[in-house]
C-alpha cells in the first residue's frame, strides 16, 4: 500500500543546514524572517512561546515539538514576555553549536534545540503545499531523540554524513508530521490522512494516479455522498478533492521530467492524461514552462 506522506516526504528530498542547542534566560524574544526555510524546535526545559505570521501565538513547553514547513516571518519569546518597547541583544555563542539568549545575569530557565533544513526538490514549493502550515506535537520523546540524531550527525564528519542526514531528516518529518493525527493540525495533507474515510480517498489518488478520477469516484472510495465529501475534504486538506489531485500530478510529473523516466507521451498516460497534447497543456498552464522545456532545463542543470 502507497503511503501518501512517505511519497511527498522522499520526493521533498530534505537536508540538513544546521541545529542548534539554545540557553534561554527570560525575558528575551528573538525574530527573523526567513525565505521559506523549512523550521523546527523541540523544547528540552522550561517553554516558550512562538508566533506565526498570521497564526495566534502558541505556548510550547517541555517535550513540545515544532515545525514549519516553510517558515517566513516567525518570532520566539520567553514566557515572561520582555517589557514592550525592549530589545534583546543577539544569542552569545558559546561554542560547539550551543548560544545562550537574554540577560547575561538571569538564570537560564529554557532550553531547546532549533534547526533549519533544505528542500532539495526543485518542486518544494509544490510539495509543502499539500502539507499543514505548521505542526505542533505534545509530548513525543522519539521526536526529541530524533532531533538530537541529527544535531549531532551533523556535527561530526564520518562517512555516509550526508546519506545519514537525508534519512533522518525523511524519518523525522514524517514522524513529526503523523504524530498530528487526531490533533488541531493545520488544513493540509496529515489532517486529511487522520480521517479514515478522507484517507481512502487520497490513498486511492497516489496508489492509482493514472486513473481517471471523478469527485463521484473518490466519494465512493471515503463511502461518503459527493457534496459532503467534497465540503469534507476541502476543509480537511485545504483545497479541492481535483486540486490536489492536480497538485500531486503535476510533482510526479515533474520528478519523471527531470530524471528522464520515459517520452512525454508515456509520461502524460502514468500521470493520468489521455494524450500528450492534453497533458502538455495542463502542465505549461500549471508550470509555466512545457513538458520538454522543463525537462531540457532540467538536464542542462545537471550538466
Amino acid at each position: 500500500m502507497i503511503d501518501p506522506l512517505a511519497e511527498v516526504v522522499t520526493l521533498l528530498q530534505p537536508a540538513a543546514n544546521f541545529s542548534k542547542l539554545v540557553h534561554g534566560a527570560s525575558p528575551w524574544h528573538i525574530s527573523r524572517s526567513d525565505a521559506g526555510q523549512p523550521f523546527y524546535c523541540v523544547i528540552l526545559e522550561g517553554g516558550c512561546r512562538i508566533s506565526i505570521d498570521g497564526y495566534e501565538p502558541i505556548e510550547l513547553l517541555s517535550g513540545d515539538f515544532m515545525l514549519i514547513p516553510a517558515a517566513y516571518g516567525v518570532a520566539v519569546s520567553s514566557l515572561e514576555a520582555p517589557p514592550p518597547g525592549s530589545e534583546t541583544q543577539s544569542p552569545v555563542a558559546l561554542g560547539n553549536g550551543e548560544f545562550r539568549i537574554g540577560p547575561p545575569d538571569s538564570p537560564i530557565n529554557a532550553r531547546m534545540m532549533a534547526g533549519h533544513c533544505s528542500f532539495g526538490s526543485p518542486d518544494a514549493a509544490l510539495l509543502v503545499s499539500l502539507l499543514p502550515r505548521f505542526v505542533h506535537v505534545r509530548g513525543e520523546r522519539r521526536l526529541a531523540t530524533l532531533v538530537q540524531l541529527v544535531r549531532e550527525e551533523s556535527r561530526e564528519q564520518r562517512p555516509a554524513r550526508e546519506v545519514v542526514l537525508s534519512r533522518l531528516l525523511e524519518v523525522l518529518l514524517i514522524e513529526a508530521l503523523r504524530s498530528t493525527a487526531g490533533t488541531d493540525a493545520s488544513p493540509g495533507l496529515v489532517r486529511g490522512l487522520s480521517d479514515l474515510r478522507l484517507a481512502a480517498a487520497l490513498r486511492g489518488m497516489h496508489e492509482r494516479s493514472a486513473h481517471a478520477w471523478t469527485v463521484a469516484e473518490l466519494a465512493k472510495e471515503a463511502a461518503l455522498s459527493r457534496s459532503t465529501f467534497f465540503e469534507r475534504f476541502s476543509r480537511a486538506v485545504g483545497v479541492a478533492p481535483m486540486e490536489y489531485l492536480l497538485r500531486w500530478r503535476m510533482a510526479l510529473a515533474k520528478d519523471l521530467l527531470r530524471r528522464s523516466q520515459g517520452r512525454i507521451a508515456e509520461i502524460a498516460q502514468r500521470v493520468g492524461y489521455s494524450s500528450a497534447s492534453t497533458f502538455s497543456v495542463a502542465f505549461t498552464r500549471h508550470v509555466g514552462r512545457s513538458p520538454s522545456q522543463y525537462a531540457r532545463d532540467g538536464q542542462a542543470a545537471e550538466d
